[in-house]
């Protein structure tokens, strides 16, 4: 891996407007970021690093470390996020019954989570650099009613599931479980958990149902931002304990995200870059 120092000369920033003549916010790109100081590149990064100056030393911080992958590794999942006439990004299709979902064969990832967890606002962040891309993200609870399915060329897709809970579609279930126990080309599942709140009986609830599917799941958790590191930092032990004692599915990294400030965007991208396939990490990590 090479330092920091050394590869913020690799490449320029991204222009800040895209084809289409739509702005791309200044966060968006890895690349763009490496202008920053080195304690705000590594926040940003990492997330993860703002909260170790809170843990006990004796504490093992290598559950929280698993993925750690290169800036190069990074820069490299990045291009999958930008769209080009040979790389098409584009919200595909919704469907409400596992009948009416794509049979599209590459590899796929979905986000589930609980209503007004942030899953839209997420993928939103995921394809920030390609802002043509609608991504409906709503104040209101539940907003997200169908499958929604979006085409990254013809290297992976992403599912925007419906959240459950609070103003969830009746037909939550119906609709979901078919997918999780049936889509064969689902290569991982994204259960989000809010940070600021910590893990709920729904979420309690999502989490037996993804054991129970056998396909490998990751908890990301987000809105690291409207929280102080003393609240997130309880609410992530209180999950890790979770994931320790009552999982056999769940990566035991969960990943930290600011969809606002973009913290941990990049981090994610380039895992679900690896787990699809996509891209050869140059460092090693687990997965």
């Amino acid at each position: 891996m090479l330092p920091v120092r050394q590869l913020l000369r690799l490449r320029p920033g991204v222009a800040v407007s895209c084809a289409t003549g739509q702005r791309i916010h200044k966060l968006a790109s890895v690349q763009k970021v490496t202008s920053l100081p080195p304690k705000k590149l590594r926040s940003l990064l990492y997330p993860f690093s703002e909260l170790e100056a809170y843990l006990d030393r004796s504490m093992d911080r290598t559950q929280f470390q698993l993925f750690d992958p290169s800036l190069e590794d990074m820069i490299e999942a990045e291009k999958l996020f930008h769209s080009s006439p040979s790389h098409k990004i584009d919200y595909y299709i919704s469907a409400e019954r596992m009948e009416h979902a794509p049979d599209l064969k590459q590899p796929e990832v979905c986000f589930i989570g609980r209503s007004n967890v942030g899953k839209s606002s997420l993928i939103k962040a995921l394809f920030s650099l390609t802002p043509e891309v609608e991504v409906r993200v709503s104040k209101t609870p539940g907003h997200t009613k169908k499958m929604n399915f979006f085409r990254v060329g013809k290297a992976f897709t992403i599912v925007d599931m419906p959240g459950y809970g609070h103003k969830a579609p009746r037909d939550f279930v119906d609709m979901v479980e078919p997918y999780l126990y049936t889509r064969k080309n689902l290569v991982r599942t994204f259960l989000l958990v809010d940070g600021s709140v910590g893990l709920q009986k729904a979420d309690l609830i999502a989490l037996e149902m993804c054991e129970e599917t056998g396909c490998p799941y990751v908890m990301v958790v987000t809105k690291i931002d409207k929280c102080g590191s003393g609240t997130l930092l309880t609410n992530l032990l209180n999950l890790q304990d979770v994931v320790k004692t009552e999982t056999t599915s769940c990566f035991p990294q969960p990943f930290l995200i600011s969809s606002l400030q973009f913290g941990g965007i990049y981090l994610l991208r380039c895992f679900i870059a690896h787990v699809t396939g996509s891209i050869r990490l140059k460092e090693t990590s687990q997965s």
